[in-house]
Parts: C-alpha cells; sequence; structure tokens
C-alpha cells in the first residue's frame, strides 16, 4: 500500500477505490503466481487502449485543424503506439511500480516497453473508472507533447534514408520527391508531397514543412511496400 501512495502522489491522483489501481499495476505474471485471486490489468488494459484513443483523438482534432484526416490517424497511431507509452511511462518511472510474478521479474520484465505500455493503458482505465472522463483526460495530456506535429516528423525522421537504402538495391530505380500541393496563410503553411519511383508515385504525406511532409510520404511508401521497423 505504501507504493500505491507513492505512486498516486506521482500521478497527482488520488483513487476513492485503490483496489483499481493495484490491479491496474498488477501484471499477469504476479497474479498468476500469488496465493490470492487477484486479477491481472488486462482488461484494465483493454479499456484504457480505448479512453487514451479518444482523448487522443479529441485533443488533435481540436488543435491540429489544418492537417487532413489521413495524417491525423498517422498522428494518432504516433501519440499512441508502444513506444510513446513505454515513453510516457518511463517519465513517471512506472516499471517500478508494475507488480510482477518472480520469474518476469528476472527475466527484466520491469524494463520491457510491452510491459509498461500495457500498465500505462492499464492505470488510464483505472483512472477513468474511479474518477470518470475528465480525471483520466488530466492524466493522459499532461504526456502529450506541446508540439504535436513537430513530435510526429521526429517519429519519421529516418524513412526518407530507409527508404533510399532500399531503393539503392536496384540501381536502375530513381526516387524523387515532388511538391504537388501548398496551401494556407504564410504563417500556416501546410505543404503535400508526393514521392515517386521513376514516373510513378508511391506515397503522400502533407505537413507544415517540407522536410517533414517528404519523410511522411517516404513512410506511406515503406508502409505500401510492406516495410515493417525491426
Amino acid at each position: 500500500m505504501e507504493r500505491l501512495d507513492e505512486f498516486q502522489k506521482v500521478i497527482g491522483y488520488t483513487f476513492n477505490n485503490p483496489d483499481l489501481l493495484f490491479e491496474a499495476l498488477s501484471h499477469s505474471s504476479f497474479a498468476n503466481e500469488s496465493r490470492h485471486r487477484y486479477r491481472s490489468n488486462e482488461r484494465l488494459e483493454f479499456l484504457g487502449d480505448s479512453v487514451l484513443s479518444i482523448v487522443v483523438s479529441d485533443y488533435i482534432f481540436e488543435h491540429c485543424r489544418d492537417i487532413p484526416e489521413g495524417e491525423l490517424t498517422k498522428t494518432r497511431a504516433t501519440l499512441v503506439c508502444e513506444k510513446a507509452l513505454y515513453q510516457f511511462g518511463e517519465e513517471i518511472d512506472l516499471g517500478s511500480y508494475i507488480m510482477l510474478g518472480k520469474g518476469e521479474e528476472l527475466a527484466g520484465g520491469r524494463e520491457r516497453p510491452s510491459i509498461i505500455a500495457d500498465a500505462f493503458e492499464a492505470v488510464i482505465a483505472a483512472i477513468y473508472l474511479d474518477g470518470g472522463m475528465e480525471p483520466a483526460r488530466r492524466h493522459i495530456l499532461r504526456f502529450l507533447p506541446n508540439d504535436i506535429q513537430g513530435a510526429v516528423a521526429k517519429a519519421y525522421d529516418d524513412y526518407k534514408t530507409i527508404l533510399q537504402e532500399i531503393i539503392q538495391k536496384n540501381p536502375e530505380e530513381h526516387v524523387e520527391y515532388k511538391l504537388v500541393g501548398e496551401t494556407g496563410p504564410d504563417h500556416n503553411k501546410q505543404f503535400t508531397v508526393r514521392v515517386m519511383l521513376n514516373s510513378n508515385v508511391i506515397g503522400e504525406g502533407t505537413a507544415h514543412s517540407k522536410k517533414s511532409a517528404e519523410q511522411m510520404a517516404a513512410h506511406e511508401a515503406l508502409r505500401l511496400m510492406g516495410w515493417k521497423r525491426e
């Protein structure tokens, strides 16, 4: 209970029902090894994923009004992916509060991104069930970057290089990026770029800078080619 009290201070939320937080921090390995019939955080993770998606979708819909629908989907995906949730969890040292079974503990589960990301979602659900949507929203928004589009562009920052390395395996192939659209006032322009393989369009991206638009176009091309980050 002492650790639960400490974690509540870390996240700035006091539970009316601390059992919800206990469940959110209970990994399946802990629940399975316990003599008590504790529930793991897997069901809460399921609910937390939905609450997270709603809050992030609402936020970027309101604050990124110039981004087209396709880019909104990519932006949300970047903010709720396992890598992002792991980083959010690291900000509050979530791994040190998760309850693990002995085997998982010895295997380094406390630093495993998937475990931390799942627990992060479970904590969101626990807050939602305990206090409603508003405290859950406040908890989530504290982790979102102020510069949403900058953060998304950074996530795409190596896709052009990856695409080029793939294409270079076939010397006869040539990649070119073409600016095909420019909209909005000078202080808030949107650029649309297409990436061409020889004369064929293989990807398109829209962003507030040509560089970011090129990265997003390269990412789209890689996705269509079936590439996955290792």
